[in-house]
Order: C-alpha cells, then structure tokens, then sequence
C-alpha cells in the first residue's frame, strides 16, 4: 500500500519524516540494514531520486549510515535516536498548541483537555 502524502508539502521531506518516525518507532530496528532505494521509492510509490534525496538527509541527520557495498542501515547511536524521538515529540506539541490556540483555547485548558481525553482512553 503506497505511502500517504499531503500535497501541500515536498514529498522528500515527508520521506524524511516517515522514515525518521519509523526509526524513533522501533519500526526500523537500530543497526538494520533499510530496504534498498529502488524497493522503499515502490513501497511508497515515489521517483526513486526523490527517495534517494530523502535518505541522503537522514544520513546527514546521522540517521542513517551507507556502507558502501552492503546499503544503508539505521544508526546504532541510542542517543541521536532518542534526540530524534524528542524532536518529533516537541513538533508534534509545537503543533497542538498552536491549532488549539486557533482555536481560543489557551495552554493550560489545552492540557485539562488533553489529560481528560487520556483518562476516557483508559475507561474504555
């Protein structure tokens, strides 16, 4: 099943995101070796240069790694992983925040509804 985009942004870097959240999952186990360019741009039904781009970032990012004759495998680096984790962690906030702010609803009363919701979670 092809990936899902939103048009309103770069493919590549909802790549990026993607993969970054798969890694900070546990999805892409740490040390394994990813699916090679050509089989990740089919499985998410992208040009295999924009998925190319993609992981060239995340091996800027430290993310990933190329061994040059075996392909890419996702960092062994714990702590460049977790540093990860919390970024996508603080964005998604960052973006709470903000849509409940346009909302009218401030910081704290976002929170006493959040907390709420995770209380019904927990009843059901």
């Amino acid at each position: 099943m092809p990936w899902q985009f939103d048009n309103q942004r770069p493919i590549y870097t909802q790549l990026v995101e993607i993969i970054t959240l798969r890694i900070v999952s546990g999805e892409y186990a740490p040390g394994t070796r990813l699916p090679s360019v050509r089989e990740l741009a089919a499985f998410a039904a992208v040009n295999p240069n924009t998925m190319q781009r993609a992981l060239a970032e995340l091996e800027r990012q430290g993310l990933v790694r190329s061994e040059r004759t075996s392909g890419r495998y996702v960092t062994d680096d714990a702590a460049r992983i977790e540093a990860a984790r919390r970024d996508q962690a603080e964005q998604i906030l960052n973006d709470f925040f903000q849509r409940m702010a346009e909302l009218g609803v401030g910081p704290a009363q976002a929170l006493r509804m959040a907390m709420q919701k995770k209380e019904m979670m927990h009843d059901d």
